[in-house]
């Protein structure tokens, strides 16, 4: 990761001890007055933001911190983890896509690898000598396609058998899959996770496999929405012409994950998608190519200005800081109370009883 703070106070007055800050987050910058930024498969793209005054001083400051790793590992979190968002009130990112959106509801997500342990023996001689990692495998894998019709629909579960045996004629002793695991909320990734490790350990009992399960190290938090910031910011871009999807779109729409997701349970942010010029799906190589033509630079400027305009009507505008604030306090307290629900308090004696048997 790297991180470049340009600052400077404007005006000869004493500086306030408390002021607003804003972070822009981009992968691939380049620094030229405003922040321009180069949308690359699968990374955010442009912001601009510009920061502090108050009554009787200016002061500029603007944090610009490359996040690296956000398909593997989670960078931000990392980051968060380090210090790096401490003392931030407010957090931009964009995201290239096929339309523009002030917010889509990015799930959380888990990581899981599985080993299987067998035991190697000739598949024609001596197979009944062998323990089948691989039937393990097809095992698990055919566990959690019987599991998706009990699956929500906002639910997600896909993966892949990273190694399934060495040759034909040896019962496999080894093999590894790797998953993704999506719900809307950390609450429901929960639940969803344990159903899908009892379809891992049910497989490893049916073929007499030892089974190891290990979670990722870092989970992808769901995205929290700011709608006073989401307002604020689909103003300014209606100004700069950006033409936004429908809320009606923005609910029944796809979406994936970001660890941009845990940076919003720190501070509060904003994480819009914004149209590069073309409708090639992301994670294609048709996409990237899109994203380094310069079509895609205009749509990724654009896009910055709009970030820039609402970091400073976020700076001007009485009131709307705290606003954006209180919508943050609201929304993450909604998803704790979720996710760490109270167990309400019983009476002695009430609802309590033995049973009897017969």
């Amino acid at each position: 990761a790297h991180s470049r703070r340009y600052g400077g106070k404007l005006s000869g007055q004493q500086v306030p001890p408390k002021e607003p800050h804003f972070q822009a987050i981009h992968k691939l910058c380049k620094i030229s007055g405003v922040v321009k930024c180069e949308p690359s498969r699968g990374s955010g793209g442009g912001r601009s933001l510009i920061a502090p005054d108050s009554l009787r001083a200016f002061v500029l400051q603007i944090t610009v911190l490359g996040t690296p790793a956000e398909e593997q590992g989670g960078g931000k979190i990392d980051l968060i983890k380090a210090g790096a968002f401490d003392g931030l009130d407010v957090v931009f990112m964009a995201h290239p896509s096929q339309e523009n959106a002030a917010y889509l509801p990015d799930v959380a997500e888990h990581d899981v690898t599985v080993k299987y342990y067998g035991k190697a023996s000739h598949a024609a001689a001596y197979p009944w000598e062998g323990v089948n990692a691989l039937d393990a495998a097809v095992l698990a894998y055919n566990n959690l396609s019987v599991l998706r019709q009990q699956m929500k629909p906002t639910w997600r579960v896909h993966g892949v058998i990273k190694n399934g045996g060495v040759k034909p004629n040896i019962i496999p002793s080894y093999t590894e899959l790797e998953f993704y695991l999506r719900a809307p909320s950390r609450k429901e990734l929960s639940v969803l996770t344990e159903k899908v490790e009892n379809c891992f350990k049910s497989a490893a009992v049916a073929t007499g496999c030892k089974v190891e399960i290990k979670g990722g190290e870092n989970d992808y938090y769901n995205v929290l929405p700011n709608k006073s910031l989401q307002k604020i910011y689909k103003e300014n871009g209606k100004k700069l012409g950006i033409d936004f999807i429908s809320e009606d779109a923005i609910l029944n729409g796809l979406s994936g994950s970001t660890d941009f997701g845990n940076v919003t349970f720190v501070v509060p942010g904003i994480h819009p998608y914004f149209y590069i010029g073309s409708d090639a799906l992301n994670h294609t190589e048709q996409y990237t190519e899109a994203a380094g033509s310069q079509t895609a630079q205009f749509y990724a400027l654009r896009t910055a200005k709009a970030l820039a305009m609402t970091a400073l009507d976020v700076i001007f505008k009485p009131g709307l800081l705290e606003e954006v604030r209180e919508d943050f306090r609201e929304v993450k307290l909604k998803e704790e109370e979720q996710t760490n629900p109270v167990e309400p308090k019983r009476e002695s004696g009430v609802g309590e009883g033995a049973c009897a048997s017969h």
